[in-house]
Parts: C-alpha cells; structure tokens; sequence
C-alpha cells in the first residue's frame, strides 16, 4: 500500500495555468460579439433580400465588409473556444485528441472559407 500526499496524487495530472487565460479570451470574445451581434443583423438585414448586383454594391462598401468579416472571425474563435472546452470535459484519452484537432482545423477552414467568399464579394 502506499501513502501518497496530496501532492503526489495530483501530480502528472497536468496544471492550472491555461484557466485564466482561456477564461479572459472567452470573456473578451463575448464582450465582442455582444457589440457585433447586433451590429451584424442590423447591417445584414439591410442587404439581405435584394438582387445578386445590390449584395454585390452592398459588400462593396467598407462597413459592411468588416464587420461581417468581424463576426465570422470573432464568432468562429469563440465556437471553437466552446467546443474544446465541451470536448476536454466530456471526450478523454487519444479520441478527444483527435477531435479537438479536428474541429480547430474545421474552425480555421471555416474562417479561411468565409473570408474568401467575402473578399470575392467585395472586390
């Protein structure tokens, strides 16, 4: 039998050094998104329904392009901020590994997708 300190129970368990970090990186994502969501509708509201030719001269101009490209930037980082947190509480061993890799590698296509098909709108 061995007699093991608190200590040495929780060692190799891994540290407490990401939780802040992690913490305030949601919490400026949120404050974000809080200003962008509306910010986002409104403006999309504007321009949605109208012919190919007026989405075009709509994201043509600067205000609209940015904070859509915003929205998808900061809206895409705060998911995946989520579903990795969703993923390290409740999937463990070699297949959360592989999961968590998969969606930030879904998260960076997603952006790298949706930033394309804005600039193409846009230019």
């Amino acid at each position: 039998m061995q007699y093991l300190t608190d200590r040495k129970r929780a060692q190799g368990l891994g540290s407490g050094r990401t939780g802040t970090q992690f913490h305030k990186r949601m919490l400026v994502t949120s404050m974000a998104l809080v200003v962008l969501v509306p910010l986002f509708v409104f403006s999309f509201g504007v321009g949605f329904g109208g012919s190919f030719e007026d989405v075009l001269a709509f994201f043509s101009r600067p205000f609209p392009a940015i904070i859509t490209a915003l929205m998808l930037v900061v809206g895409v980082i705060h998911f995946n901020g989520e579903v990795q947190e969703a993923i390290e509480d409740y999937v463990h061993g070699t297949t959360g590994k592989l999961l968590a890799v998969a969606v930030t590698a879904f998260s960076y296509v997603l952006i790298a997708a949706g930033l394309f098909a804005l600039v193409k709108l846009a230019l």
